[in-house]
């Protein structure tokens, strides 16, 4: 049953809906191998949307990689951009999930990772084989340095592997890995490269996806000299032909319509992020890393989210996001000493990216309050160190279906977490006072209300600790105050102008605080709470 939105919204999909993330090997493993599916994914889709208030109420999903893999970076490293790997089914449960997602008007999302592909990839082989080979320089290669090491200074992203070149004996040249030696970098200064990558774009727009995820775009334009990277400027990354670069990819995805771009935009510095989105011609979205990445501090994130409308045209639209598949997740990331805490801030987390004007990203598990899973040195298989938070989803009660918590019949791949008893989908849609609740309130009451999604945002100032912001539309009943305390201490609103004597307390992140009338000017907000308050 669709998904209805009864106000005439002039926001596009990508504006309007909640995105929610899927790491798919984690999601749930329909075939019982203890590694998450694509059938999986269909049989949970009602649970994500099924046009009721029950569901989750999410928008579209975004699906990390599912492509055939060697899997040395569990998907990141591509053999096959058009098809999807055993693993995960086949090209057929792609349609069967697409058409089954599209019938409850989720849009769907694909991961693409252009930067680089698997060193299993067939234009990688033929690339390696020889110096005259034709795809020779759909990546890059070079001569070692004089001293007979690598090319340049360069690193990879990744700490454990250090240099971002491995020398190939058979042809006696470096190539370039911005990530795992198995993950060699396509040369995009290659028109024939950028004319594949681009048809591969087609292939899936053709199948009927809604948009992409850009994996590390501001990887897909270097220095061409190749030269070192300085302590103020990289050579690796965010070489100004990438705007170009994302316009030519733009124009692609404006062959179809209602179609989206959303890019890995990893930098710390909000004017180069802004850049990618400001034009209104490259990216629709960029993911805010600066943003991931604050301290839990109200002031910290009001600087922030100040910063980057002073830097946003009108064409920008903001996208926030606070835990992915690389991060630890935000109870574990931001727990503080006192025992709940990480709970609580996942809770205020969650209404804080939601409330914002923009686009939010919501990651699964998110919505139960999943904290990082603990990983014993022998379950450990991500080179990098983010295992913990891409364990898999705790669907039903061990104690009922056994330890893998209705993830699957078999042995999961990662481990659960600690907690699955209390944390998992079933235990908590059976308490209304559970995260799941709140967030599933949080979500449908963004749905319904217009100035929550395209009304005017505007920061307020309030007491010491806590970040407060103005949603409003020129509309009966559309003006909300969201409030917002990032102590571990009580702390009376205080709003520094008279903002109303009879407001409507809509949400809050304790679920025992009474709705109803409330006065601003004597409202305190507990420990790490959040509240949207209706203004008259």
């Amino acid at each position: 049953m669709p998904v209805s939105h009864p106000d005439p919204d002039p926001l596009a999909w990508w504006q309007r809906d909640v995105i929610y993330q899927i790491y798919p090997r984690s999601f749930a493993d329909a075939n019982s191998d203890g590694v998450g599916d694509l059938r999986g994914i269909r049989e949970h889709l009602d649970y994500l949307n099924d046009g009721t208030d029950a569901s989750l109420g999410v928008g579209a999903i975004w699906m990390s990689p599912f492509y055939p893999s060697p899997m040395a970076d569990f998907g990141y490293d591509v053999a096959d951009y058009t098809d999807v790997d055993p693993v995960f089914g086949t090209l057929d449960d792609f349609d069967d999930l697409l058409e089954a997602a599209h019938e409850r008007d989720i849009k769907v999302i694909v991961d693409w990772v252009p930067n680089h592909t698997s060193d299993q990839h067939p234009w990688f082989i033929e690339s390696a084989s020889s110096r005259d080979n034709p795809r020779r320089n759909w990546y890059v290669w070079r001569d070692p340095a004089p001293d007979g090491g690598p090319p340049n200074n360069w690193r990879s992203s990744f700490p454990a592997v250090g240099a971002a070149w491995t020398f190939h004996e058979q042809t006696g040249q470096y190539y370039l890995h911005s990530f795992a030696p198995q993950q060699p970098d396509l040369d995009w200064d290659n028109p024939e490269v950028e004319a594949a990558m681009h048809d591969v774009l087609r292939f899936w727009l053709n199948r009927g996806v809604n948009g992409f995820r850009i994996d590390v775009v501001y990887k897909l334009a270097k220095d061409p000299e190749l030269r070192d990277n300085e302590p103020d400027r990289a050579h690796d990354q965010d070489w100004p032909t990438i705007h170009d670069r994302l316009r030519r990819i733009r124009r692609v995805i404006d062959e179809y319509d209602g179609r989206m771009i959303a890019g890995e935009v990893y930098l710390l510095d909000l004017q180069q992020v802004v850049e990618y989105i400001n034009s209104g011609d490259e990216l629709h979205l960029a993911h805010n890393f600066v943003f991931l990445r604050l301290p839990w501090d109200a002031m910290a994130f009001r600087m922030s989210v100040r910063e980057f409308l002073e830097l946003a045209d009108s064409a920008a639209w903001p996208a926030w996001f606070l835990e992915n598949h690389d991060h630890s997740r935000v109870p574990t990331r931001y727990a503080g000493p006192e025992p709940g805490s990480g709970a609580l801030r996942g809770r205020t987390a969650a209404m804080l990216v939601c409330a914002l004007r923009g686009t939010p990203f919501l990651y699964y598990g998110q919505e139960l309050g999943l904290p990082d899973a603990e990983i014993p040195p022998g379950r450990i298989v991500d080179l990098d160190g983010r295992d913990p938070e891409r364990a898999p989803m705790p669907w039903r009660r061990p104690s009922r279906v056994g330890p893998g918590a209705g993830f699957t019949t078999s042995e999961p791949w990662l481990p659960l977490v600690a907690d699955a008893e209390r944390l998992c989908v079933e235990a908590q849609q059976e308490d209304p006072r559970s995260t799941l609740a709140f967030v599933r309130e949080l979500i449908h009451l963004r749905s319904r209300e217009p100035a929550l999604r395209s009304g005017i945002q505007r920061l307020v100032n309030a007491g010491p600790g806590l970040f407060c912001f103005e949603r409003r539309l020129d509309q009966p009943g559309q003006r909300f105050l969201v409030a917002l305390n990032f102590t571990s201490r009580d702390v009376p609103l205080q709003l520094e102008e008279d903002l109303a004597s009879d407001a409507e307390l809509t949400l809050s992140t304790d679920p025992g605080l009474e709705r109803g009338t409330t006065d601003p000017k004597t409202l305190t907000l507990h420990p790490d709470e959040g509240l949207i308050l209706r203004l008259p």
